[in-house]
Order: structure tokens, then C-alpha cells, then sequence
């Protein structure tokens, strides 16, 4: 058998190894790295290709393609949402990732992405909210404790300093767990029996549920002047989580708005709905919260920019670590003309 060449190896980051690398690390470091990450490659939006994600949907979830491009390293997630997984045991959410270089179009890594998708989502979240809450907002009720919503509690406290969660959930059981998981981890967890009270005293709501389904899990009267909402769980057509008159009286932030506006919480508005988009905010184009009554969204749905920004993060983190394995995943012959002539000399 021939002896693979090292252009023919490619990095691979396994969900073992990828554990291992967060925790190397710290969870709450990586978030707040992968902020960073993500608010570097937002202030140089206009060098990106940019196109909304390219979704193959059925009645039971979507299976999306998430590309994108610096003109000096490509990536892209494959990625799943099938909300009717965790009734039979499974996630989800599923993803993996490739990052490539634009001048040869070899890969440079390849990596599990379930895990960095959580961690990139939560880090983004954390970016939103920096930027568009109340200073000094220190309480955030979380709306949804499924497999988010502990990166989301780590994200806003290690970025925006929140040191009290309040934790709703439909299944109390899934509330039990998150305020398990969150044990010792610095926040004050308050586990609650109905959304009214978990956003009592937040100033920051994260919601992020799963049903595939136009959701009111928010309700007008429930949001009072001056709060801040993240709306994560809408991600497709068909699915959000806000009542419409929350959404027509808040000043809105979208990442990407061709893809928000068939995906996010303003699929429910017309499509000259005003929105702002967060970049803008980053790089101090335009302003952010406006006053201290104003109730601000992030109507987040996931762009493949925070994706690319996680793939350069983890692309440069393994170097020197035990924490990849190389895939012997590109085909060199010695003659690049001579591809058969590789295949025949291997018998």
C-alpha cells in the first residue's frame, strides 16, 4: 500500500477530541474566543461571500448547506434540524464542517460540528446581546432548556457578565437538567413553571425551542420596556416564536437579512419590514440601543460567517495539539496528471 503524502492529510477534530479541545481550553474562554472570532469577521463583512444557507426541507426537518468565503479560506456546514429526533432518541441538530484554502481549494480541516454549531450559536447570542442590552443587565430568563440553553447561560455571563438565569421550559424535566448542568458554574439559576415567571426581572430573554411551527411562546404583554430579546429557535420557514405585535415594536437586528426575512421572526412582517443589520452595529456604522425603554431583538437564525469564524478558531487552536488526527483524504499522485497511474501502482 502506498504511503500517503502529507498534502494528502487533512486535520480531522472528532466530537472526542473536540470535547477534549473545549475543555483544554474552558468552555466560558472558548465562547468568549469565539466572540471574538465572530466580531473580527463581522467588522470585515464586505469581504465575504454571502448567500443565504441552501436548505433541502420535508415535513419531518431540514438538511441545509451553510458556504461562505473570505477570498482567502473557504468554509462550510452541513447541518440538520429535525425537531421530532429527541421523541426517538436522537439530536437535533447535527452538523460537520470543512475549512479550505482558496488558492490551491485543498481542505485545511475538517471537524465535527454538533458541538462547535452549540457553541458558535451561544457565542453569537452573547455578541447580540453585548451590543443591544441595557448596560448593566445582569438577569437573563432563558426560554427553552433543551441542548442551547447551557451554552447560552455560559455565553451571556462570560461576555455580558449576566450572573442570574431564570429557566423555563414546557418539560420540567428539561429545566431540571439545565439547572443541573449549570451547578457551580458561577450563575444564580432560578428554575420556574411558566414563562410569566421567568422573565420576571430579566432584562435579557433568550428563547430557543425546536418545534418546526409558527410558536407564540412570547405573548405582547409579556414584554416590558427596555428588555432585550434574543429569538434563536426560528431557524426556517414556518417556524418562529414571538407573537407579531412583539416583533412589529421592537427595533430589530438581523445578520443576514435576505436569509432572516424568509427564516426569522420578521417572516411574520412585510418584506420592507426595517431591520438593522448587526455588522452595522459592530463597526459603529450605526447605533445600537437607543434609549433605555426601547425593546430590542436580535432576530437570530445562524449565517455561515459564525460558522467560518468557528472553523478559523478551531483550525488554529489544534496546531501543535493531540487534539486532531490527519485524514488521509486528498488523492496526490506524484504526477497530478497521472491518477490512475496511483490507483495501479496500489494493488
Amino acid at each position: 500500500m502506498l504511503k500517503a503524502s502529507s498534502r494528502a492529510l487533512v486535520p480531522f477534530v472528532s466530537v472526542d477530541n473536540m470535547m477534549r479541545l473545549v475543555h483544554h481550553i474552558g468552555v466560558e474562554t472558548f465562547i468568549a474566543d469565539l466572540a471574538r472570532n465572530i466580531t473580527e469577521d463581522f467588522a470585515k463583512w464586505d469581504q465575504f461571500d454571502k448567500t443565504p444557507r441552501v436548505g433541502s426541507h420535508s415535513d419531518v426537518g431540514v438538511i441545509e448547506l451553510m458556504p461562505t468565503s473570505d477570498g482567502v479560506l473557504y468554509g462550510f456546514k452541513y447541518v440538520n434540524g429535525h425537531p421530532k429526533n429527541m421523541g426517538e432518541g436522537l439530536q437535533t441538530v447535527t452538523a460537520f464542517g470543512v475549512l479550505s484554502d482558496v488558492y490551491s481549494g485543498y481542505p485545511r480541516l475538517l471537524t465535527e460540528m454538533t458541538l462547535l454549531t452549540a457553541l458558535r450559536t451561544a457565542a453569537m447570542t452573547a455578541v447580540a446581546t453585548k451590543h443591544l442590552a441595557a448596560p448593566g443587565a445582569s438577569t437573563m430568563a432563558m426560554i427553552g432548556n433543551g441542548a442551547q440553553s447551557e451554552f447560552q447561560c455560559l455565553a451571556v455571563k462570560a461576555v455580558c457578565g449576566i450572573s442570574h438565569v431564570r429557566l423555563y421550559d414546557l418539560d420540567p424535566a428539561a429545566t431540571a437538567k439545565c439547572a443541573r448542568n449549570l451547578e457551580g458554574l458561577g450563575l444564580q439559576v432560578t428554575q420556574c413553571t411558566t414563562p410569566e415567571e421567568a422573565i420576571e426581572g430579566a432584562q435579557v430573554i433568550t428563547t430557543a425551542t425546536a418545534d418546526k411551527d409558527m410558536q407564540t411562546i412570547l405573548t405582547d404583554n409579556m414584554v416590558g420596556a427596555g428588555v432585550h430579546i434574543n429569538a434563536i429557535g426560528g431557524d426556517c420557514p414556518g417556524k418562529t416564536e414571538l407573537h407579531r405585535d412583539i416583533v412589529a415594536r421592537s427595533s430589530i437586528f438581523v445578520e443576514y437579512p435576505p436569509q432572516t426575512r424568509i427564516e426569522g421572526e420578521i417572516q411574520q412582517m412585510p418584506a420592507d419590514h426595517p431591520v438593522t443589520e448587526l455588522w452595522q452595529v459592530i463597526t459603529g456604522q450605526t447605533q445600537g440601543r437607543k434609549s433605555a425603554a426601547e425593546v430590542t431583538l436580535f432576530d437570530g437564525v445562524g449565517f455561515a460567517i459564525e460558522d467560518f469564524s468557528a472553523l478559523r478558531y478551531v483550525h488554529d487552536r489544534i496546531k501543535d495539539t493531540p487534539y486532531y488526527v490527519d485524514l488521509d483524504l486528498i488523492a496526490d499522485p506524484d504526477d497530478p496528471r497521472d491518477l490512475f497511474g496511483m490507483l495501479k501502482r496500489a494493488r
